[in-house]
């Protein structure tokens, strides 16, 4: 009888047996990784009256999008305990059979797995996920019988909480660059941000594959929260640099928008994450994301980019991804 792990998994091994090639495969993972801890930014400071605390914690955040493109921050404002709820209410979501996750439509047909698109095992995920639009966790017609009102509750309040800090990096980001406003301006809004529950399910061909094939992110800000397993790496000083979990903090990671609208300032680096053949690992990503018909111009001039709305982005990276089997990104929109 199968047991239920085997009828919660994704058919993973069986789509990357037919892409693998371990002759190649095996000479491109077999690299030094140096391990690191990030920048970590003590947040309070953003909020503090003093106005010299708020404007070291705005330049400390600064520095460490245009150094690192990734930082970690503590005394965020996001509740620990929402986040061990939603962790715990994310594992029953993927315990689930495996053909109610991806026949169910749950979440607003939310879940993804693998990498259809992969013409190569480089090109291919060892993951699943939801990917669900904030807009709708609290519309009725998004949510099955098969998962819990808790579920629901919790998801809707943590989404609420890292939009607030969202906003709130992103706002101290414009500033750093001489600019006031919040990031409203660029209508990141509910009904255009997403939240992404990551599962990493344990891997056969861990020294092989990827968790997550390196990419950047095609939005304004990610926030991160991850457990301990650990397996983020991120290229700095062309390495790869992994990610020493911190159970206490939050990752920020730039993304492709905020790197266009700031002229190249702040940077949008490449990551991925390592696949694990002893432990499994969860993590939950907060994208930040403007609408489609916002235009994303640069705060400088001359400008390294040539205008473009969010939405021709979006199409543009999936038709290569499409074409090519991965993204290429804002080298597309350079002048």
């Amino acid at each position: 009888m199968p047991s239920s792990k085997s009828l919660s998994e994704p058919p993973l091994v069986e789509s990357y047996k037919q892409l693998v090639d371990k002759s190649v495969e095996f000479q491109q993972l077999c690299e030094i990784v140096d391990e690191s801890e990030l920048p970590l930014i003590e947040l309070s400071g953003l909020r503090s009256e003093n106005g010299g605390k708020h404007l070291g914690c705005v330049e400390a955040i600064g520095k460490a999008a245009s150094e690192w493109g990734f930082f970690q921050v503590v005394n965020h404002g996001v509740s620990h305990e929402l986040l061990a709820e939603m962790r715990r209410e994310q594992m029953k979501l993927f315990e689930m059979p495996f053909e109610t996750k991806a026949r169910s439509k749950l979440l607003n047909d939310s879940y993804r797995w693998g990498t259809p698109t992969a013409t190569s095992a480089r090109q291919f995920s060892w993951s699943e996920a939801f990917h669900v639009p904030l807009a709708k966790i609290a519309e009725e017609g998004s949510w099955n019988e098969e998962l819990s009102s808790t579920s629901r509750e919790v998801m809707e309040k943590l989404a609420g909480e890292l939009s607030e800090l969202a906003h709130e990096v992103a706002g101290a980001l414009v500033e750093y660059l001489g600019f006031h406003g919040e990031m409203s301006s660029k209508k990141c809004s509910k009904s255009t941000c997403f939240l992404r529950l990551n599962h990493y399910p344990t891997c056969p061909y861990a020294w092989e594959a990827f968790g997550l094939v390196p990419h950047t992110d095609s939005d304004f800000l990610t926030i991160l929260h991850q457990d301990q397993v650990g397996g983020l790496q991120l290229m700095k000083d062309s390495r790869w640099v992994a990610v020493k979990p911190n159970p206490d903090a939050l990752i920020v990671n730039i993304g492709d928008l905020f790197q266009a609208w700031s002229n190249g300032i702040y940077k949008s680096v490449e990551h991925k994450v390592i696949a694990n053949a002893q432990a499994q690992r969860y993590s939950i990503a907060y994208f930040l994301c403007p609408s489609h018909e916002s235009t994303i111009g640069s705060c400088r001039e001359p400008s390294m980019y040539k205008k473009f709305t969010f939405g021709e982005f979006r199409k543009q990276v999936q038709e290569d991804v499409r074409r090519t089997g991965h993204k290429v990104g804002l080298p597309r929109f350079l002048l």
